[in-house]
């Protein structure tokens, strides 16, 4: 029932978006970053025709369904191209495994303020991973590539000063999450 609510609440975030977003519910694996930091890549990213830093994440990979944005994803839900590569999506979780140590965590839902440098925050969501290779504690792990201060809502730059909602712990460099939306 509250994978369902989050459906709804998603849906209602992005009615009023000027950017095209094309929701849809995956099954299989992806990764989830929500409990992540990232890093500079020294490397660029185009989202919706802007340029971005990119940052990369570590990110748990999950198997189930999730909640994908179609139009970064090549209008699907199958893998990227290469081999062993999932998608980082979305899923409402009690609880995930969490870096360090991949030890199943509850979620604790924060938020910030942006701020310069690594102040900042990340997008993974819709964005592509590759695994790791080898498990952590039995956990599968991917290493996800996508934008530094980039809005999942309005694929915009993320200004600082922007209240952001997160997962990640505080402290972590560029905590993945998306802009709290303002009222308006």
């Amino acid at each position: 029932m509250k994978f369902k609510n989050i459906v709804a609440v998603a849906l209602i975030l992005f009615a009023g978006s000027a950017i095209a977003h094309k929701l849809a519910i995956c099954q299989g694996e992806f990764a989830f970053c929500g409990a992540s930091g990232a890093v500079a890549t020294n490397r660029t990213i185009t989202v919706d025709g802007e340029t971005f830093q990119e940052g990369m994440a570590i990110c748990p990979v999950l198997i189930g369904p999730s909640i994908a944005n179609l139009a970064l994803m090549n209008d699907s839900c199958d893998p990227p191209k290469g081999r062993g590569t999932v998608w980082s999506l979305f899923v409402y979780k009690k609880e995930y495994p969490q870096a360090p140590d991949w030890a199943t965590l509850p979620a604790t839902t924060r938020t910030f303020v942006t701020g310069a440098g690594t102040g900042g925050m990340s997008n993974m969501w819709s964005f592509p991973c590759v695994k790791e290779p080898k498990k952590v504690n039995g956990v599968t792990i991917a290493k996800c590539y996508g934008p530094l201060n980039e809005s999942p809502w309005t694929n915009g730059a993320v200004a600082v000063g922007t209240t952001v909602v997160t997962d990640a712990p505080v402290g972590a460099p560029y905590p993945v999450g998306g802009p709290v939306p303002s009222k308006k």
